[in-house]
């Protein structure tokens, strides 16, 4: 891939989960939790991406851990800017150059124009001297290495740590797109309520994001009609009750349980999406199928049962989790084209 280095160019997915940067020319120099830890008192920075995550639940009273983004917008405009800060400058670090850099950086598509003016003046003010917002989903797209720019239909869902989102993109433009924000965050605290729920147990994010990964799976028909258990897993926390350190066992098939509803409003979604679709571009799709990107793109199953309830193919994206920041460094070639339609 051949890249011109003429000026600092580097792409941001933003992600409520999850913060990937991309620099023109070095690929991804940073991928961090989107975690920010500061000291209570002087609201000085401790920590920030992984080395923040690895403090929560830990920190004692005097250190704050705080993730700025929720939902995929800016929950906490100032600490978002602090942990834009870091990462820009550690981006910059793998470039040439030490001017301001010129930035591409995601957005969901169903933002308000005040939260999508809070993500541009958030890196505004981190350090760029421009900046080009794009919809995730867009990105997304491109990152997956679908057609953009042609009057082929691609069809798109992108599962983030905040929103579920889904896109049909023909001609370099986003025909029909939607967005929920039912995804990876929704999960894990989907698991905390129901181990809370089920058997007076406290667990953590980090617990039940492991949980999640390891044992979330999406059910087929044919699954739900054997109702198989494939395995265990022992789970430590809290005792509601004594407030003691307690260990369970929990299943896959209570797991699976336990994410039916977040699973089923992402199917939905995908069915609304479809319904909205013009007829050629809907025979597109059927022919060409749809790609799953994002974390939770990654949820075993997922794909199957879409596949089942749609009628149409549905593949997961190769690197599911750098589709979004791979699209912004390939948006670079075509960011005329970008700008020209207003995204």
């Amino acid at each position: 891939m051949m890249f011109s280095y003429k000026t600092a160019d580097i792409g941001i997915d933003l992600g409520t989960a999850n913060t990937i940067v991309i620099v023109k020319g070095k690929g991804i120099v940073v991928r961090e939790p989107s975690v920010i830890a500061i000291e209570k008192n002087t609201n000085k920075v401790v920590a920030v991406g992984n080395e923040a995550k690895k403090m929560i639940g830990r920190a004692h009273g005097k250190i704050i851990i705080i993730r700025p983004m929720r939902d995929g917008v800016i929950a906490d405009y100032e600490n978002t800017t602090l942990m834009l800060n870091h990462y820009i400058k550690q981006a910059k670090k793998q470039s040439i150059f030490s001017s301001k850099p010129r930035i591409v950086v995601c957005v969901p598509s169903g933002v308000t124009r005040v939260e999508k003016r809070a993500v541009i003046d958030a890196v505004i003010q981190a350090g760029a001297r421009e900046v080009v917002p794009i919809e995730e989903v867009f990105a997304a797209v491109i990152g997956a290495g679908l057609t953009v720019w042609e009057s082929t239909g691609s069809m798109v869902v992108d599962i983030g740590g905040g929103t579920t989102e889904t896109a049909i993109i023909s001609l370099g433009g986003i025909v029909v797109s939607q967005s929920i924000r039912a995804a990876g965050d929704e999960m894990d605290q989907t698991i905390m309520n129901y181990v809370r729920k089920t058997y007076n147990l406290i667990i953590g994010e980090h617990t039940a994001e492991q949980i999640k990964i390891e044992m979330g799976q999406s059910e087929t028909e044919e699954d739900i009609f054997k109702r198989s258990v494939n395995g265990n897993k022992e789970i430590r926390g809290r005792d509601l009750l004594t407030g003691l350190p307690k260990t369970v066992e929990i299943s896959d098939y209570e797991v699976r349980e336990a994410l039916s509803d977040t699973i089923q409003a992402i199917v939905e979604l995908v069915r609304a999406t479809l319904e909205q679709a013009p007829p050629e571009l809907a025979a597109d799709i059927l022919e060409r199928g749809i790609v799953l990107t994002g974390g939770g793109a990654m949820l075993r199953g997922l794909n199957e049962i879409l596949n089942v309830e749609t009628k149409i193919p549905v593949f997961i994206a190769d690197n599911p989790l750098d589709c979004v920041v791979n699209g912004t460094a390939e948006v670079f070639k075509n960011i005329h084209l970008l700008k020209s339609k207003g995204k």
